[in-house]
């Protein structure tokens, strides 16, 4: 499922549902959305487990900006977004982020 987003008539912000379907989460039992907005702290965003064993996560961002952005599942295994609408390389050289523009 791709990302969902919701642009607010009425206030600067989109509303961005994250989701991660059970064959991507490969049976992970947690799952926390890392990125520029949350200052890519592994704590402040964790996702909801789905009854169908997948993950989502609705939050507010900025619009008219773009966000960097990955999965952590189990605190260890990061991916990415397959249906991101970009993706960067990192600073670091061996993996790649996922990027969304609001």
């Amino acid at each position: 499922m791709p990302i969902k987003k919701q642009f607010l008539k009425t206030k600067p912000i989109c509303k961005v549902t994250f989701h991660i379907s059970e064959q991507e989460c490969q049976g992970a039992l947690t799952a926390h959305v890392i990125g520029d907005f949350n200052d890519w702290s592994t704590d402040s965003a964790p996702m909801k487990r789905l009854k169908r064993g997948g993950f989502s996560l609705t939050l507010d961002l900025e619009k008219n900006r773009q966000y960097q952005f990955r999965y952590l599942l189990d605190g260890s295994q990061w991916t990415n977004e397959s249906q991101a609408d970009d993706d960067t390389p990192t600073p670091y050289g061996d993996c790649v982020n996922s990027v969304i523009i609001v």
